[in-house]
């Protein structure tokens, strides 16, 4: 696990890598999210027009979607990240307890790097994705699977398509909620005081 660097007043948060796997993932998110809008509701449909291109654009950048976090595991800080991400203990319980008591108090929600929420989100969001890829490319590439297969394939894909767009606009609902967030994501560093406080086990 690479050090931490740390000042009097900042500590490091993110690597560049991680930093450009975050905006390049959330750059295809976007394109992905934005052109299925196009794609399925009429008034976007009309103001957009060109549906091939749309539709081209939706299905490249679909299945480009995984590359950035799979290149990123060439990073050691990346996969220390997933590892973390990966691994609840008892800490993180107490801090969904006190998210579904409504319990504001940082001393009610211990974190290390990342928080219980925040593990839960991408473990949620890395299945979608990977569900989306599937249900995708069953639509796309159409000889390949019998009709009901198909069938169901667009029923799973339109409907969680929805539940990604409301879930990514809590995702960034919170970010903007937090500027020291999102600092550490631009810029790889965050405030001593703010690691303190909301990650008080980080660096034990």
């Amino acid at each position: 696990m690479p050090p931490l660097a740390d000042t009097a007043a900042e500590v490091g948060r993110f690597t560049r890598a991680e930093r450009w796997i975050h905006r390049t993932t959330a750059a295809l998110m976007g394109v992905c999210v934005l052109t299925a809008a196009c794609l399925y509701v009429p008034q976007l449909a009309e103001l957009v027009g060109r549906r091939a291109l749309v539709v081209t654009l939706h299905k490249w950048s679909g299945l480009a979607l995984p590359v950035p976090v799979l290149a990123g595991l060439a990073s050691r800080a990346f996969r220390a990240d997933l590892g973390r991400l990966n691994r609840f203990g008892p800490h993180d319980r107490t801090w969904l307890r006190a998210a579904l008591h409504r319990d504001k108090r940082q001393a009610s929600r211990p974190a290390a790097k990342f928080n219980a929420g925040q593990k839960i989100y991408a473990a949620w969001i890395a299945g979608a994705t990977l569900v989306m890829l599937a249900t995708g490319l069953m639509m796309w590439f159409t000889h390949l699977t019998p009709l009901l297969w198909r069938t169901s394939a667009t029923f799973v894909h339109d409907w969680l398509a929805l539940t990604i767009g409301i879930v990514l606009a809590g995702h960034i609902g919170m970010a903007v909620a937090d500027p020291e967030a999102r600092r550490g994501m631009r810029t790889g560093k965050v405030s001593s005081d703010w690691a303190t406080r909301q990650h008080s086990l980080w660096r034990l």
